[in-house]
């Protein structure tokens, strides 16, 4: 985000990422729990080595965070949706604040072209997408309209583990 971290803090000026700095990230994203040992042995660097360079790839805002991947149907929500929105001019911030306290909101993003926002969702049923477009969306003043566009099948396209 432009706003910088979670935390309020400013990041440091990114720094070139070389073959090793790519091939540990490639390992964490496949697996992110993958021992410091099991990196440092499949990128050819000692295990200080290794530690090292995550680490400075966390402070440097390049590893946001380490999270587990959901199947959503499997856990309980079976329905997914784009959602795109036209907003009020300069509301950015305050609708991006609101649609992270959506239930169910996976990803907000601010875009160009014929709406402003374009936002993924996961809900249980159709029924909650209902609610969650027709009752919570549409009560945010700054929100002016809203387009849903239903997932019938999707395949993350991150590196499988």
């Amino acid at each position: 985000m432009a706003d910088g971290p979670q935390g309020g803090g400013t990041l440091p000026q990114p720094r070139p990422l070389d073959a090793i700095d790519q091939d540990i990230l490639r390992i964490l994203q496949a697996d992110g729990r993958a021992s410091i040992r099991s990196v440092a042995e499949r990128v050819h660097v000692s295990r200080a080595n290794a530690y090292a360079r995550i680490n400075r790839l966390v402070e440097d805002g390049v590893i946001r965070g380490f999270s587990a991947r959901v199947d959503h149907e499997r856990a309980g929500h079976g329905t997914s949706a784009y959602i795109t929105l036209k907003i009020v001019q300069n509301s950015w911030r305050t609708v991006r604040e609101r649609l992270r306290q959506l239930p169910g909101a996976s990803h907000i993003a601010l875009v160009g072209g014929d709406f402003d926002v374009l936002l993924l969702v996961h809900t249980p049923d159709n029924r909650a997408l209902r609610e969650l477009v027709l009752t919570r969306l549409q009560a945010i003043p700054e929100v002016l309209s809203s387009r849903t566009l239903l997932v019938f099948e999707e395949e993350d396209l991150e590196p499988d583990g």
